[in-house]
C-alpha cells in the first residue's frame, strides 16, 4: 500500500512513530519517502542516528508543531498518507496546563485535518486513548474531542476526498511514560516498595508492534468515518507490578485526580453504533457516512448495553505473560 508513496508522522521521534517507520521502512521497500514531523529538533538527531534509521536516504526530518497551521501545510505538500500521533499525553501534565493540552490536542488536530484536505493528502489515521472514552481527565477530554473531530473531517474534506479514521487502543509496554519503565527507574533507584493506587485498578496492555499493526490494518481497510477498537488483553495493576518485582512490597497510595478503576474503550452510548469483528470492533459515526453501512455488511452489531471495558475484558494478562512482554522491550 505504501509503496511508491509519501508518509508523514506527526510526533514521529515518539515510542510509536519510531516502530511505525521502522516496520514501513522494512515491509515497503519501494516506499517513496517516509516524512518525521515534530517539535524537537534533538530527538530529530538522536533518531536519525539510530542503528535502524542511520543512512536511510528515504528518511526525511522536519521540525514543526502541530499548532503552527502553515508548517503543516509545508511539510504535507506531495504526502499521501498521515498518521497522526502528536499529542500532550501526560495526565498530570495536561490537568496544571490545560490551555496548552488545548492548543496540542484539539487546535492541532483541527490543524492536521485542514492542512490535510487542502494538500489532498489521501487518507489520515489519527491515534487516540482509552482515556478518551468517557473521560475523566482533561487529556481525554482534548482526545475525545479531538477523535470527533477527525471522524467529522470526512465530512469537510468535500470534493477533495481526503479520508479520515481514528484508532483507539490502551497502555502500550515500554512506551514513554507508561508505568512499566517508571516502576523499573524505582528499582533501579533502590525502591523497597512500589505504589499501587488500588488493587482493583485493571487496565488494557498491548506491544508497540500490536499498535502498528492496527494502524496498518486500519490504512487497507478504511473507507472514512470509522473508529477501531482493537481486541487487547487487560491486567490488574497488581498483577503487573509483581510481573515486574515479584520481590518487593506494594505500597497503597491511593487514586490521583483524573484515573479511573477500569479504563473503558467503547461506551453503552456507543453499542448501537459498534460492529464486532474477531480481532477489533467498528465503532460507526452517529450521523451518516453511507459508504460505512455499504462496507461492513460482515460485522456483527454488538447486543444493546454492551460496554467494552478494562474489567470486564475476556482476555486477561498472566504474570508470566507480562514478563515475557517486558523481556520483549
Amino acid at each position: 500500500m505504501f509503496n511508491c508513496k509519501s508518509v508523514l508522522v506527526t510526533g514521529g521521534t515518539g515510542s510509536f512513530g519510531k516502530k511505525f517507520i521502522k516496520i514501513i521502512l522494512n515491509r515497503y521497500p519501494k516506499i517513496e519517502r517516509v516524512i518525521v514531523f515534530s517539535r524537537d529538533e534533538f530527538k530529530q538527531f538522536e533518531m536519525s542516528n539510530m542503528p535502524e534509521f542511520v543512512g536511510n536516504s528515504k528518511l526525511r526530518f522536519f521540525v514543526g508543531d502541530v499548532r503552527d497551521k502553515e508548517r503543516l501545510n509545508r511539510a504535507f505538500d506531495g504526502v499521501d498518507f498521515v498518521v497522526h500521533a502528536a499529542a500532550l499525553k501526560q495526565v498530570p501534565s495536561c490537568e496544571y496546563n490545560p490551555f496548552e493540552a488545548v492548543k496540542t490536542n484539539i487546535l492541532g488536530a483541527q490543524n492536521v485535518i485542514n492542512a490535510a484536505i487542502d494538500k489532498n493528502v489521501k487518507k489520515v489515521i489519527a491515534l487516540s486513548t482509552d482515556k478518551a472514552c468517557a473521560p475523566v481527565n482533561l487529556y481525554g477530554a482534548t482526545k475525545l474531542c479531538s477523535d470527533k473531530l477527525f471522524i467529522a473531517g470526512n465530512v469537510y474534506s468535500g470534493s477533495h476526498g481526503t479520508k479520515f479514521s481514528v484508532v483507539r487502543y490502551g497502555n502500550v509496554a515500554g512506551s514513554r511514560g507508561s508505568v512499566i519503565p517508571y516502576f523499573k527507574f524505582l528499582i533501579k533507584s533502590g525502591a523497597k516498595e512500589l505504589p499501587i493506587t488500588d488493587e482493583r485498578m485493571s487496565r488494557f496492555w498491548l506491544r508497540l508492534e500490536d499498535a502498528v499493526e492496527i494502524v496498518l490494518m486500519a490504512f487497507e481497510i478504511m473507507h472514512g468515518g470509522e473508529l477501531f477498537v482493537k481486541k487487547i488483553p487487560s491486567m490488574k495493576v497488581i498483577d503487573l507490578a509483581m510481573a515486574v518485582a515479584p520481590n518487593l512490597s506494594l505500597k497503597y497510595v491511593g487514586i490521583r485526580p483524573g484515573e479511573k478503576i477500569h479504563e473503558v474503550m467503547i461506551t453503552k452510548e456507543d453499542a448501537r453504533n459498534t460492529l464486532e469483528y474477531d480481532n477489533y470492533y467498528v465503532v460507526k459515526p452517529s450521523f451518516g457516512i453511507k459508504i460505512l453501512d455499504e462496507n461492513y455488511k460482515n460485522g456483527k452489531l454488538v447486543r444493546d448495553g454492551f460496554e467494552y471495558h478494562s474489567g470486564n475484558n475476556h482476555d486477561w494478562l498472566t504474570v508470566d505473560k507480562m514478563k515475557v512482554m517486558i523481556n520483549e522491550l
